[in-house]
């Protein structure tokens, strides 16, 4: 009796083993796919953008990585977002394009970038803004981790003020800041003694144009700043040919008769 038992439970453990195998196969991809920002985790509470360092670009495109979690498909399927206004410094039309109701996750794909064109705009270069964006579940895809499907994007032009700009410059503003960048085509100086020639080079570049933008932007076509003035002379509008939202105010000091770029505070650039 023991020996026909034993039989029966050998030939039955097969079975149940295949059994419980199927449900686990069944459980797994019956789940429906979720989708996630994929972001880093410097990333992960704020994607900073910044137009500080061109002033050429009149907008720009912030590419979200977005990933599934769980299985891909052989069809393309709609993942769904949303701006949380009310968390948003960020104005639509002005500081971005609207987004979409939608976008497409391709087939067979893992994952998608979803695409937010920016704009570059002088009030940025005074005051950065925030947009946060949110995925939502849709009819392909479920948000099941809360953490994980917001994404905060801070938008800005602002410079600041680098830690070698007095060694080899005079006062600072971010609009001489930005006129430094432009004339001179470079992001810093060393505080290297060595490199005094080199560095007073450039500081003295940006000197020769603040003397005379007029003759500076006549010497430098390739550079495409233009200086427009709807006033007759008293002040001038100085920007990039692709971008006038980003422009630098020139006006003419009435005692000396000489023109000055005025900076954020008013005061005029020397």
């Amino acid at each position: 009796m023991k020996k026909d038992t034993l039989l029966l439970l050998l030939l039955l453990l097969p079975l149940l083993m295949l059994c419980s195998c199927k449900k686990a196969v069944l459980a797994t991809y019956d789940r429906s796919a979720n989708v996630y920002f994929d972001l880093s985790d410097a990333d992960r509470d704020s994607i900073v953008y910044t137009f500080a360092y061109d002033m050429t670009k009149a907008q720009d495109t912030i590419f979200v990585p977005v990933k599934i979690m769980g299985y891909r498909d052989q069809h393309t399927r709609h993942f769904e977002i949303f701006v949380e206004k009310d968390s948003s410094t960020a104005r639509a039309d002005l500081h971005y394009d609207p987004l979409k109701s939608e976008y497409p996750l391709e087939s067979n794909a893992g994952r998608a970038f979803m695409p937010i064109v920016v704009h570059n705009i002088s009030a940025l270069e005074s005051q950065s803004v925030s947009l946060l964006v949110k995925l939502k579940a849709s009819d392909d895809f479920g948000v099941e981790n809360p953490t994980l499907i917001r994404a905060r994007i801070i938008i800005s032009a602002q410079l600041e003020q680098p830690a070698w700009w007095t060694m080899w410059l005079d006062n600072y503003s971010r609009v001489k800041h930005q006129l430094f960048l432009i004339v001179t085509e470079q992001r810093s100086l060393s505080t290297v003694g060595l490199d005094a020639p080199k560095n007073l080079y450039f500081a003295n570049l940006l000197l020769m144009m603040l003397n005379d933008p007029f003759k500076w932007v006549k010497d430098h076509p390739e550079k495409n700043y233009v200086l427009s003035s709807n006033d007759n002379g008293q002040t001038y509008q100085f920007y990039h040919v692709d971008n006038p939202n980003r422009s630098i105010l020139l006006r003419k000091n009435s005692a000396s008769g000489k023109y000055y770029f005025i900076d954020e505070s008013g005061k005029e650039v020397r």
